[in-house]
């Protein structure tokens, strides 16, 4: 196990300024990574205010805990299980819900975690490594079109097709175990890559979000975190991933303009129609060049804000 390793909050000054925190306030950091977002939130809050923590990474979990601030509840537990464990931590509402989405610095930086292709290491990626199938196990058994469907998904990967044939057929030669084999015959199979990126980082993107189901994660989590806000409390989502940023994008928007898909013809009164349940709050916020510069994996960040409507 790697020791302890860096980790810079993106856009940690920004979404907390989002969550206009109140010193009382109660807060939910669905994604506690290393907690520099929670920090940041329990140092505007007074003896009253409260944060509850959700982590899926066990490394996660134990870090937060030993932090030690009473005012600090830390939840084992996926964000698709948000409101049952705000609740079990005793907690109704919530004036603020933070989501800090895709993997953290230590858990690429850790080679055994098998998330990064930079270093030779076990083809995990789980984010919980105790739960659920790593990605050398699913590479196992996966059919050729199951393989194909997922790099092209969720990685938007224009050679999947070719990169699941090569597997397959690797995979009959040896097991693919390890980042390495798994980089050395994607990037025999792409020829041309964007500037300055891997061949395989498409791919490892893609198995990164199958395995650990994000993209279903954070369908399931929008609508839980809605439900224990309180009214006037802000929703704020930091994004690395076009498909992420379209998921929470979609949301804030039909939750704002349920009227949209009422068809037009319907003879309904103004008060027959649907009311929002939430408002889009301000413009999406990226990084600044500064942030950027300070810490290169903050390039693709985008924050999006909301607060909920009565």
């Amino acid at each position: 196990m790697t020791g302890a390793v860096a980790h810079r909050p993106v856009l940690a000054a920004e979404a907390v300024a989002a969550l206009a925190v109140r010193p009382d306030g109660v807060y939910v950091d669905a994604t506690f990574g290393r907690g520099g977002h929670t920090r940041a939130i329990l140092a505007r809050l007074d003896a009253d205010g409260r944060v509850v923590a959700l982590d899926r990474d066990p490394e996660a979990v134990a870090a937060g805990r030993a932090i030690g601030d009473t005012r600090l509840t830390v939840r084992h537990a996926r964000f698709s299980r948000l409101a049952e464990e705000v609740r079990a931590a005793g907690v109704e509402r919530a004036d603020g819900v933070l989501f800090d989405l895709g993997v953290s610095s230590p858990q690429l930086d850790a080679p055994e975690r098998g998330f990064s292709f930079r270093r030779d290491a076990p083809l995990d990626m789980r984010m919980d490594p105790g739960a659920g199938e790593s990605a050398a196990d699913w590479l196992a058994r996966a059919e050729e079109a199951e393989i194909r469907e997922v790099v092209r998904a969720y990685g938007e990967e224009r050679f999947a097709g070719a990169i699941a044939k090569a597997i397959v057929a690797a995979r009959e030669r040896r097991p693919i175990r390890t980042t390495g084999q798994l980089a050395e015959i994607v990037g025999a199979v792409v020829r041309t890559r964007e500037r300055g990126q891997d061949p395989a980082t498409r791919t490892f993107q893609a198995l990164r979000l199958h395995v650990n189901q994000e993209l279903e994660e954070l369908q399931v989590a929008l609508p839980q975190a809605l439900a224990i806000l309180a009214v006037g409390g802000r929703l704020v989502v930091i994004s690395f991933h076009s498909l992420e940023d379209r998921i929470v994008k979609n949301f804030i928007r039909d939750r704002a303009h349920p009227e949209a898909k009422t068809p037009r013809r319907l003879p309904l009164r103004a008060t027959e129609l649907p009311r929002p349940e939430l408002r889009a709050v301000g413009k999406p916020v990226r990084p600044s060049a500064d942030e950027v510069a300070q810490n290169p994996r903050a390039r693709s960040a985008i924050m999006r804000v909301a607060e909920k409507l009565a």
